[in-house]
């Protein structure tokens, strides 16, 4: 191997690292220049918890049999209002091309991009549902369960989503077509994310649950990176 090649082949990694972070620091100054709708998603999430106590029943006992379940099912409906914006704004002005031109890895910065999703929507869901889980008296013990299930699960359904945002980004009302793509994927991880409180509020171990999202979000991280580059050139190139 001649010494161009090698150095060429060690520099690679490096570059990559510079894209992830150049397209992770562009989209969250893009995001909080966008302030209004970034919070969207978690205005839409406060919204509904807020109002199914008024519309279904102030009962206490009621509503914490069903709040695992409507916290989760809230979050999940949150997270798919905002992923036809994923992409979209790139596609329109022309930079998403330039990404796929760019001599780094693809897959790398859609990862950076799928980080920023997850920055400005999982997170602040996930941080804010112990507050909106005493509108549905959930017991306390177990709202650090909730927390970090919402952690785990809500990466997932990011990385998920993001397969689905890239395959109709090319579309002028995709929205609709990425929520029918992607939902059957989302049902595992809203089962064991709802199974992980309804255990904590049981009493029981809520270990197995998280295990088994924190290997689906291994894995979402192995594979949809590169699934959502291939879609975005399917997208593009198609």
């Amino acid at each position: 191997m001649s010494a161009s090649n090698d150095g060429a082949l060690r520099a690679a990694p490096h570059g990559a690292g510079r894209a992830f972070i150049a397209t992770l620091s562009r989209g969250l100054t893009l995001a909080f220049r966008r302030r209004g709708e970034a919070l969207n998603p978690l205005v839409f999430y406060a919204l509904v918890i807020t109002l199914f106590p008024i519309g279904i029943s102030p009962d206490p006992k009621l509503l914490a049999v069903i709040a695992p379940g409507l916290l989760w099912v809230a979050a999940l409906l949150a997270a798919l209002l905002s992923l036809d914006t994923l992409f979209r704004g790139d596609f329109e002005d022309g930079s998403l091309a330039q990404l796929m031109l760019a001599p780094q890895p693809l897959w790398t910065q859609t990862l950076a991009k799928v980080c920023v999703h997850w920055l400005i929507t999982g997170l602040p869901l996930s941080l804010s549902a112990p507050l909106l889980a005493t509108l549905l008296a959930l017991p306390a013990g177990s709202y650090a369960v909730l927390t970090l299930s919402l952690l785990l699960g809500s990466a997932i359904l990011s990385l998920v989503g993001a397969i689905g945002a890239a395959l109709t980004v090319g579309l002028a009302r995709g929205g609709v077509l990425t929520s029918l793509l992607i939902l059957p994927l989302y049902i595992p991880v809203l089962v064991f994310g709802t199974g992980a409180v309804e255990a904590a509020i049981a009493g029981q171990s809520a270990l197995p649950y998280l295990a088994i999202l924190g290997a689906l979000l291994a894995l979402s991280l192995m594979l949809a990176p590169w699934a959502i580059a291939a879609s975005l050139r399917i997208s593009l190139n198609g």
